[in-house]
């Protein structure tokens, strides 16, 4: 498919926000495992910018800031986990986007596996994926990252089984509709 190269009209970013924060999403947090000097590292990140690709083959993608540290991890190893998060989780979706600075081990107190890449899966997540890196593709000052599912799972006794959401700048949950 080619690219069209066209100049765009100039939108002011904070419109552009307050636009999408109109976009309710769930919430994710995708985690990799990578080799450091000082030994394997795990590191997530808390994201919104998730969906399914395709179910065959199995595929998702996520979007993340070339700056995050989990960025870099799954370059380096090529796999990463997506765990949907629950709306009892959500203390999860702020430690995993950074909004608890002092904490500098984000997988502190959370029981955590691994299944087929050997990224971190945490454990009491509604759900989760493990992943291959199919395709990285660079779009402005992020990556789509596209993976191929190896493995997945459900976790049935998960809280009360309802989805973390994000909604005009606030977490939330499902309520019921009239």
């Amino acid at each position: 498919m080619a690219m069209i190269d066209a100049t765009l009209p100039q939108v002011r970013v904070e419109t552009l926000k307050e636009v999408l924060a109109h976009w309710a999403s769930g919430v994710a947090v995708v985690t990799a495992r990578q080799m450091t000097p000082v030994g394997m590292e795990m590191t997530g990140m808390t994201v919104s910018s998730f969906t399914s690709v395709s179910l065959t083959p199995p595929r998702i993608l996520f979007c993340a800031d070339h700056k995050a540290k989990t960025h870099e991890a799954i370059g380096k190893s090529s796999s990463f986990a997506v765990n949907l998060l629950g709306a009892e989780q959500v203390k999860w979706g702020m430690r995993f986007a950074g909004q608890q600075p002092a904490l500098t081990d984000r997988f502190e107190g959370i029981a955590h596996f691994s299944a087929e890449t050997g990224a971190p899966i945490l454990m009491d997540a509604l759900g989760w994926l493990d992943c291959r890196l199919y395709q990285a593709i660079e779009c402005g000052g992020h990556t789509i990252f596209i993976g191929d599912v190896v493995a997945c799972g459900v976790n049935e006794h998960s809280g009360n089984g309802e989805p973390l959401l994000y909604y005009r700048r606030a977490w939330r949950q499902l309520g019921a509709v009239r």
